[in-house]
């Protein structure tokens, strides 16, 4: 085995023992845009255009992957997200 191999056979072991979440945001129909992107600001720390994109793949796809993760990290943010009234869940 070269050392490339081996390597890349370390970095995807590493990758597999790193287990990522993710925080799902879904579409209702009470929140307003502005809503949903003011508090992907502040509670996720997106930028302002990928708050947006966002809202509007929750708005037509029906829900959109807003963050990725470690649990303990993601686990307050989306308590945020819910105390916010946005409908959201850590998979």
């Amino acid at each position: 085995m070269s050392t490339k191999e081996k390597l890349l056979e370390e970095l995807l072991l590493e990758e597999d023992t790193l287990k990522q979440n993710e925080i799902v945001l879904f579409n209702d129909d009470v929140n307003t845009f502005d809503h949903v992107i003011d508090t992907l600001i502040s509670v996720c720390d997106h930028t302002p255009e990928q708050a947006e994109q966002c809202s509007l793949i929750v708005h037509y796809n029906g829900k959109c992957t807003v963050k990725t993760g470690e649990y303990t990290d993601l686990k307050p943010r989306c308590s945020k997200l819910l105390q916010a009234g946005l409908n959201a869940e850590i998979i």
